[in-house]
């Protein structure tokens, strides 16, 4: 009782407007550790976005996998602090959910789709190249960077062959990043 007590006051703190109080209720959080995610989980819908995106922030550093869903439709959330720290925290313990991610390269909302290529990039989903290759023809900017990212970090030959089919027949963007990757090598 009085462990939940605490970590629902220290959930309170990330709310904060003092960042010495939402730093030090982060730093105790991650020290209560695995027996803060449900608490943390369920901080990822309250109605402030502090709280929202400090949970998010914690639950990464925490790193438990049953985060990742939660997080993960944490990445629709309304505000940009939110889904910033949404995707960090996937980068971090995303590696067990590349298969999710990689459907999220096919949402309508072009965020969620961009957030989803700069995630798989980092986790290095090598399944999802096909998907980002296609991505760097997207109508968003931000898609199109995060699916050029991704493949450049992602690497291998794979992603080489296929920069050399773009190089053939690609868009004007999609060409200028499979130069710039081949000229790497």
């Amino acid at each position: 009782m009085l462990k939940d007590e605490t970590v629902r006051r220290l959930i309170s703190d990330l709310k904060s407007k003092d960042e010495y109080v939402r730093t030090q209720a982060m730093e105790l959080l991650e020290e209560i550790g695995n027996g803060a995610v449900a608490h943390l989980i369920d901080a990822l819908s309250d109605e402030n976005k502090y709280i929202r995106a400090g949970a998010a922030r914690v639950l990464g550093n925490i790193g438990d996998t049953k985060a990742i869903e939660p997080l993960i439709n944490a990445l629709r959330d309304e505000s940009k602090i939110v889904r910033r720290e949404a995707s960090t925290a996937l980068c971090k313990i995303g590696k067990n959910a590349g298969k999710k991610l990689a459907k999220l390269l096919d949402d309508e909302d072009w965020r969620v789709r961009g957030a989803a290529a700069w995630i798989i990039g980092e986790i290095k989903y090598k399944p999802a190249v096909k998907r980002l290759v296609e991505l760097l023809d997207d109508k968003s900017g931000f898609v199109r960077t995060g699916a050029a990212w991704a493949l450049m970090n992602i690497g291998g030959k794979e992603v080489e062959e296929n920069m050399k089919k773009i190089m053939k027949n690609g868009s004007e963007f999609a060409k200028r990043i499979a130069k710039h990757y081949l000229s790497k090598k």
